[in-house]
């Protein structure tokens, strides 16, 4: 029940974008399509998953047996790096057709301060293996979610006639602070279902 509720919870009520505010620049760079947007989406699920899994690994096998977790930092933005371009290489072997269809993104990924956040986060909040697996996958759901959602009102605001003084980045910044408004709507939700699954 607890997966649940860090499902849940990372998906809606902390939502990496609207309330944690991790992983800005894609939102804002990678949303004007919808098909681009979950491009995107898919790639950071994958590579977020992974880093995580590997992060925590250094993180309690190397780092702190060894008493350097003052390099916590600097070594999982390595990991990150070296990950990303062992899966680009990987992806370019196995699978072509996967790998024209993530090509841009992955290149991207590097640096997205979501993945380094989500695999920081995961530290600070002392989650288990599995633990931890979950809630990078469901952040990484969060994270597309909330990059469809985006591209999906950008698409419609192509269509309609914008006043002159807010056209272009001006327009974007409004919807997207009413969509971390909104999101705000799902913050008591968390509390209620810890109280329903008897966890409070």
């Amino acid at each position: 029940m607890e997966y649940l509720l860090i499902f849940i919870s990372a998906i809606f009520v902390n939502n990496i974008i609207f309330s944690q505010f991790l992983g800005i620049c894609p939102f804002l760079g990678v949303s004007k399509k919808i098909d681009t947007a979950l491009g995107m989406g898919m790639a950071v699920a994958f590579v977020l998953t992974l880093s995580a899994i590997v992060t925590w690994l250094i993180q309690y096998y190397l780092l702190v047996p060894f008493g350097l977790q003052y390099l916590q930092t600097l070594a999982f933005i390595l990991v990150i790096a070296s990950l990303v371009q062992m899966v680009e290489i990987v992806l370019k072997k196995v699978s072509p057709a996967l790998y024209q269809a993530l090509g841009i993104f992955l290149p991207l990924i590097t640096t997205n301060c979501a993945v380094l956040g989500v695999a920081i986060l995961v530290i600070q909040k002392d989650y288990s293996l599995v633990e931890s697996i979950v809630y990078a996958f469901s952040t990484a759901l969060g994270f597309a979610l909330a990059m469809a959602v985006f591209a999906g009102v950008r698409e419609q605001l192509a269509l309609v006639k914008i006043p002159k003084g807010m056209q272009g980045m001006a327009i974007v910044m409004v919807v997207a602070g009413l969509l971390s408004l909104a999101f705000m709507g799902f913050s008591g939700v968390d509390g209620g279902l810890k109280v329903a699954l008897g966890l409070d």
